[in-house]
């Protein structure tokens, strides 16, 4: 269907937008208007099918909710065409990117676009509800961004029209929505209400500020019972450099009780206008690129994916320490860890120095690594100003698997390497060694005095 199309009704086909299951999505010019426009062209198929019937129906739906919606920061639907056997939707052509692009965590937006965009789709939706309807499918790949970061909600085509019942005549409105995105009374089956669109919405907040959903699983079926029955963590734990501020009001969108939800689309954006303006309007993009470049050129990084060096970024706090403070202290109870980026600190152990230590090497793995204790057994402290890139380990145990393992892996090795060179040193001091005689150590012999004096007993 559509091969070798030239045009579709009045609109010119330019190219292919994109392509889902049942509909194909061209760019094409409208002439009347002498625009660019995008036109979504669905196949029902000819067949009378029930499937058919409710394509047609959605379509319809889709047609008639999005050409009464009139905002800004909502996809204007400018014609619906519904024909035999297939029907097209014109739509404004969003120069721009999806949110699907900014969710992973080696590509995350400044926190203060992050807020803009959501603050935007908050107003939107809430005109959508004063008009009656409710979008029942808001994700990342439904929110368009111009090139000016103007968010552009589109695909109304699952609409709920609150104003008809329409839950009444189409059981086939089921099933539908992203469960990753879906809210705890969506995938109960429940009636509902503009709440439901607000808690996706704050679904897509979390994963844009922290490259992750705020719940993960292995199948379907167990996202599914912890979308109901579990909470979600809170971002600063997953990224300590956001604000605390962020904390209450995703908890809020989250809330899996309707009553302590937020009411409507104004007041989730009227919180996060109060953390906007604490928020410094630099772009954080420079930064962390700077600081990417940093961490990829250190020995302690080299085996790291890029994506694994993205989340590293994402759970860890550059701080620059003035010279003798104190980065852990003897007796303290902690699992932080990090490295030194640039300048020198010394170790001690009960006021004697045991060692120094310079760029690129690790500060405080061992209560890190220790399966049962976090308890400090040595103190260091900065010999002149330092730049530490402090790991937060609460945030780190709540990252990747891959991540995690790396991580061990590497400050394992380094373990080894210093016991190593403190084995070396201790040995230095030590007395003068049993020379070993000339016999060998074998499965049938003895081995001669001065040697390992043990039989080894065949298996």
């Amino acid at each position: 269907m559509g091969f070798g199309m030239e045009s579709i009704g009045r609109y010119r086909i330019i190219k292919v937008l994109g392509k889902g299951a049942t509909a194909t999505v061209y760019l094409c010019h409208d002439p009347e208007n002498d625009r660019e426009v995008a036109v979504k062209l669905i196949d029902f198929g000819i067949d009378g099918s029930a499937m058919s019937r409710r394509m047609r129906k959605l379509f319809q739906n889709e047609g008639m909710v999005s050409q009464r919606m009139n905002h800004p920061n909502i996809v204007r639907v400018f014609d619906a065409v519904v024909e035999e056997g297939r029907a097209y939707l014109a739509m404004e052509y969003i120069k721009g990117f999806s949110l699907e692009d900014c969710i992973r965590v080696d590509k995350l937006m400044p926190m203060h676009r992050v807020i803009g965009i959501i603050f935007k789709c908050c107003m939107a939706l809430d005109s959508a509800y004063r008009q009656g309807i409710i979008h029942r499918d808001i994700k990342p790949a439904n929110i368009m961004v111009t090139e000016d970061d103007e968010p552009k909600i589109a695909d109304f085509g699952l609409a709920l029209n609150l104003s008809k019942n329409m839950d009444r005549d189409s059981t086939f409105i089921m099933g539908v929505g992203s469960p990753a995105y879906m809210s705890p009374e969506q995938i109960k089956g429940y009636q509902l209400n503009q709440k439901t669109d607000l808690y996706s919405l704050g679904v897509v907040l979390f994963q844009l500020l922290t490259g992750r959903l705020p719940f993960r699983a292995a199948n379907q079926a167990t996202l599914i019972y912890r979308i109901i029955n579990t909470d979600a963590p809170k971002i600063t734990a997953l990224n300590p450099n956001l604000p605390d501020a962020l904390d209450p009001i995703i908890r809020k969108a989250l809330e899996k009780d309707l009553y302590s939800r937020y009411k409507n689309g104004a007041e989730f954006a009227k919180d996060l206008s109060t953390v906007r303006f604490q928020i410094l309007d630099e772009d954080d993009t420079e930064l962390d690129n700077k600081h990417f470049e940093i961490l990829r050129k250190m020995d302690f990084f080299t085996e790291f994916e890029n994506i694994e060096l993205w989340e590293v970024l994402r759970v860890a706090v550059w701080r620059d320490i003035a010279p003798k403070v104190a980065i852990i202290r003897e007796g303290e109870r902690n699992k932080m860890f990090g490295l030194i980026v640039s300048g020198y600190a010394e170790v001690s152990i009960e006021s004697k120095v045991l060692c120094r230590l310079g760029p690129g090497e690790v500060v405080g793995e061992v209560a890190y690594l220790h399966p049962t204790s976090n308890v400090r057994h040595a103190s260091v402290v900065t010999l002149e100003p330092v730049l530490f890139v402090e790991i937060n380990a609460s945030a780190l145990s709540l990252s990747s698997e891959e991540l995690m393992e790396r991580m061990r892996n590497t400050l394992l090795g380094r373990m080894i390497k210093r016991l190593r060179e403190v084995n070396r040193i201790a040995a230095a001091q030590g007395l003068p060694a049993v020379e070993p005689g000339t016999g060998s150590l074998s499965g049938t012999g003895r081995s001669q005095p001065g040697g390992l004096d043990l039989e080894l007993s065949p298996m």
